[in-house]
C-alpha cells in the first residue's frame, strides 16, 4: 500500500496507540487496554501512518504484526513517548516547587556523607528556586540553632529532645577512637566489656542529656561510663584530646574518612548500636513548606538507597 507523505506532524496520541498496539499485535485487545473501539483504533494508526509517510502496521485475516518500517521506527516512537512523559514530571515539579530559604545545619563533616549530599542535590533539582544553605553544627548548636530557628533543619545523629520531630535515613556502626600507642590501637575490633573501666572525652554540659544518653551512658557490662573533665562541645576538640592520650571517645564509622588524624586509631566496637542519622526540624515548623519539602525529598533518597 503506498502512502502519501504530508506535512502534518504526528501527535503523542497517535504514538502512544501505537505502542499498546505493538504490545498486543491485535486491534480488539489494544482497543479495550485503550477505553476506544476498534474503528477508532485504525482510523488513527491509519493517520499516523499518513503523517510519517511509511506503513507501520501489516494487518491480515489472520494476524497483525509491524512492517520492518514500524519495528525499526518503534524505539524512536518510545523514546518520543517517554520524553514527553518526563517533559509532562519536571514541569509537574516545577508547579509544585517551593521557593524561598532554606537553611540546613549538618552534624559536623556529616554533610560529606554520600546519602546527604545525594539528599541537597536531589532538593535543588526538585526545587530549582529554593535557595539552600548549609551550615555546619556541633554537639551543641546542632539543637541551640534549632530552637532559636537559626537553621530550618539539622541533619544530624539521633535522637533529639523534646520539642524536635525526626526522620530517621540511615544507620553507621560505631568505632571507638584510641591513641595510637593505647593497647586497644592493635586491634582490629573491640567489644564494650574492653572498654570498662576506661574513661571517655567528657561533653560540655549544655549537650542535650537524651543525645548524650544515646552515646551509651552505662556499659552492657554494668560500670557507668567515666568522664574527663573535659568539656568539648564540638568532635575537633574530642579527637585532639584522644591524640594527647587524655581518654576515648565513640564516634560514628564516618569518621574515618572525614577525620583521619596522626596519632589516633578507629576501631570497631563489634556490640555498640549502631548510630541512626536522620533529619530533623522543630515540632511547630513540621508544616513550613521548605521543611516539607526536605522531609520529602529525604525520605525519597533514603529509600531508593
Amino acid at each position: 500500500m503506498a502512502v502519501s507523505r504530508t506535512r502534518v506532524e504526528p501527535s503523542v496520541h497517535q504514538l502512544r496507540l501505537l505502542l499498546v498496539l505493538a504490545e498486543e499485535l491485535h486491534y480488539g485487545r489494544a482497543a479495550a487496554r485503550l477505553f476506544i473501539t476498534q474503528p477508532a483504533l485504525s482510523r488513527q494508526i491509519r493517520a499516523l501512518e499518513e503523517r510519517l509517510g511509511v506503513v507501520l502496521v501489516e494487518r491480515t485475516s489472520r494476524k497483525v504484526e509491524l512492517t520492518p518500517s514500524g519495528a525499526a521506527l518503534l524505539p524512536r516512537v518510545r523514546a518520543v513517548v517517554e520524553a514527553v512523559d518526563g517533559l509532562q514530571e519536571a514541569a509537574d515539579a516545577h508547579g509544585r516547587s517551593v521557593s524561598g530559604r532554606l537553611v540546613v545545619g549538618t552534624f559536623e563533616a556529616m554533610g560529606g556523607l554520600p546519602l546527604v549530599q545525594a539528599i541537597l542535590r536531589d532538593l535543588q533539582y526538585r526545587h530549582p528556586t529554593l535557595t539552600v544553605e548549609v551550615r555546619g553544627v556541633d554537639f551543641v548548636t546542632q539543637t541551640s540553632a534549632l530552637y532559636d530557628e537559626s537553621v530550618d533543619a539539622v541533619i544530624c545523629i539521633l535522637p533529639l529532645p523534646a520539642g524536635i520531630q525526626a526522620q530517621p535515613l540511615g544507620q553507621e556502626p560505631q568505632v571507638i577512637c584510641v591513641p595510637s600507642s593505647d593497647p586497644l590501637a592493635a586491634r582490629e575490633s573491640v567489644r564494650m566489656a574492653d572498654l570498662a573501666g576506661r574513661e571517655l572525652i567528657g561533653l560540655t554540659e549544655e549537650v542535650a542529656q537524651v543525645w548524650r544518653d544515646a552515646w551509651l551512658t552505662r556499659h552492657p557490662d554494668g560500670p557507668d561510663v567515666r568522664y574527663t573533665i573535659h568539656q568539648a562541645c564540638d568532635l575537633e576538640t574530642v579527637l585532639s584530646a584522644v591524640a594527647l592520650g587524655q581518654g576515648l571517645a565513640l564516634a560514628p564509622a564516618g569518621c574515618r574518612q572525614f577525620f583521619p588524624r596522626p596519632g589516633i586509631r578507629y576501631v570497631t566496637v563489634t556490640d555498640a548500636d549502631p548510630c541512626v542519622i536522620g533529619v530533623a526540624w522543630l515540632a511547630r515548623r513540621r508544616d513550613n513548606p521548605a521543611v516539607a519539602a526536605l522531609r520529602d525529598v529525604a525520605r525519597s533518597v533514603a529509600a531508593a538507597r
